[in-house]
């Protein structure tokens, strides 16, 4: 081995003829590896460490123009990769290889070019060039390694493991199932109450196919919630006393005996978990995961990704401060966001459910991968402080097509469960499960044939009844219409002044859904 180098030495051409040369052929090697070896004659070694150079910049280059093109389905693939954590630790050896290496040939390329001798100062000199041609590669490389750590770091802590019994098939991520249901909870804790509240409750219904999604909103009120029969739950709160506080006590009701109440207290978040199952049996839905967002970490989210572009019809007051968030196309911060899905000044739980159901949209339709790429280290930070999932990390990658598909190509349709439609004091689950069967089957491609309303009185209350058969806040009631009686010339009452006996033909707030029927978040969400 020393006889070939010494023979590769003497057969090398002369090194340069002073210390700025040498410099300049070093510093060459760090955007072309290899070429100051070849300079020196080493061609074997040149050649293998340029082609491999060049090789991996090629492979950058199509990731950047997938990214800059925006090509969907690459975007997706690199988002999908970015929640692996086999995926991350691969990547990440590889950036640590790849920049030893790479500062190890930029060393040698000094090592074989600097000229003999020279002044004690020029020799610390040169040193310190080298040094800083050293760094210009250390310092990206341990910012990419960061980057790769912080994301594992989120990753893990954020989703869950593999599921017990059921491995992930990346051919069928769904095991079959035809549409996911996934909770989406928005926790409301502070330092002046005690507990963490669920004010916000949805299910997203989600067509693993088409990418068609209903959004079905539970009130915060709602009450008598049903429980699994044979859960501890159940038993603790029997019919027909049963549970006598509101839908959004259920979470820290399970927290505080999580023991003696949740369905499973050996998952990380037993309230949740036991709180996606509660919902699932009251709604007759499969609920496979839950997402859950701390309310006030929420603004942080938004703030990571660089605010929420939203269109306001009529000015939305919030605050302490009599503030308002004025009509209009208006970005909003984060903070401003959560005003606006949670603001109650001049509307009511209901109008800001349409809301919430608004910010999802604007979410999925405005937060591309690249979005979550560029901004990983803020959005990782706020990730772990404010989102828990039992979503496994296997099943992130598909995640992220089906996100994908639902931004592209699905419809997003909501189901509010409130007044007039559901009796939050008194639900009728019967037909509550009746109204979530029809808005999931009409916004599915194969819900053309299925009627528009159900039967019977969806709101449980014998004070009012509802109109059924017509979307129309303006229709008339069936039985009116079939009665054969005259018209009396009257104009009709809509559905909303029947139940609020008010003159305004519809609610004030836009975001108010009126009606059984799912109705289009285009229709709410301007």
């Amino acid at each position: 081995m020393a006889a070939d180098d010494e023979q590769q030495e003497a057969a090398a051409p002369a090194r340069p003829s002073s210390t700025p040369r040498a410099l300049l052929w070093t510093a060459a090697s760090v955007p072309l590896p290899g070429i100051t070896h070849l300079r020196m004659g080493r061609r074997t070694g040149g050649a293998l460490i340029l082609l491999a150079y060049l090789g991996g910049l090629a492979l950058l280059g199509w990731g950047v123009y997938a990214l800059g093109a925006g090509e969907s389905n690459a975007l997706a693939s690199m988002a999908g990769l970015a929640a692996s954590s086999q995926w991350l630790l691969q990547a990440m050896v590889v950036v640590f290889v790849a920049a030893v290496v790479w500062i190890a040939v930029v060393v040698h390329s000094w090592v074989i070019t600097r000229p003999p001798g020279g002044s004690r100062g020029l020799r610390l000199g040169s040193g310190a060039v080298v040094a800083l041609l050293v760094l210009s590669i250390a310092v990206p490389s341990a910012y990419a390694l960061h980057a790769g750590y912080t994301t594992y770091q989120t990753v893990g802590d954020v989703f869950g493991g593999e599921e017990d019994g059921l491995p992930h098939d990346e051919s069928d991520p769904w095991d079959g199932a035809e549409r996911m249901n996934v909770l989406l909870l928005g926790a409301d804790s502070g330092e002046n109450r005690y507990g963490v509240r669920t004010d916000t409750m949805m299910v997203a219904s989600i067509d693993a196919e088409t990418g068609d999604t209903v959004l079905v909103g539970l009130p915060r009120n709602l009450e008598n919630a049903q429980f699994p029969e044979g859960s501890a739950l159940a038993e603790r709160y029997p019919e027909p006393q049963g549970f006598d506080q509101l839908l959004n006590d259920v979470y820290q009701t399970v927290a505080d005996e999580p023991g003696e109440l949740a369905t499973n207290d050996g998952v990380r978040d037993p309230a949740a978990h036991t709180l996606k199952e509660v919902i699932g049996y009251n709604l007759n839905l499969d609920v496979e995961y839950y997402a859950m967002v701390d309310m006030m970490g929420f603004r942080d989210l938004i703030d990571a990704v660089g605010g929420i572009e939203v269109h306001i019809d009529e000015p939305i007051p919030y605050g302490m401060q009599g503030d308002v968030l004025e009509e209009g196309d208006q970005l909003l911060d984060g903070y401003k966001a959560l005003w606006y899905g949670r603001s109650r000044i001049g509307s009511d739980d209901y109008g800001r459910m349409g809301r919430q159901g608004c910010l999802i949209k604007y979410v999925a339709e405005q937060i591309d991968p690249t979005t979550l790429l560029t901004s990983y280290r803020d959005l990782a930070g706020a990730t772990k402080r404010t989102l828990t999932t039992d979503i496994p990390q296997s099943k992130v990658p598909a995640f992220v097509d089906l996100a994908e598909q639902v931004t592209e190509s699905g419809s997003m349709s909501t189901l509010q469960l409130s007044p007039p439609q559901v009796s939050t004091a008194d639900p009728d689950w019967d037909k509550v499960q009746e109204l979530v069967v029809e808005a999931i089957a009409a916004g599915s491609e194969n819900g053309d044939n299925v009627p528009n309303e159900p039967e019977g009185d969806p709101s449980g209350e014998d004070s009012q009844e509802e109109t059924e058969g017509s979307e129309e806040e303006t229709g008339a009631p069936e039985d009116q219409e079939d009665s054969g009686e005259e018209d009396s010339g009257e104009e009709e009452s809509t559905e909303w002044q029947d139940y609020t006996g008010l003159a305004e033909p519809s609610p004030a707030d836009p975001g108010r859904q009126v009606g059984a029927e799912a109705t289009d978040l285009d229709a709410i969400c301007p």
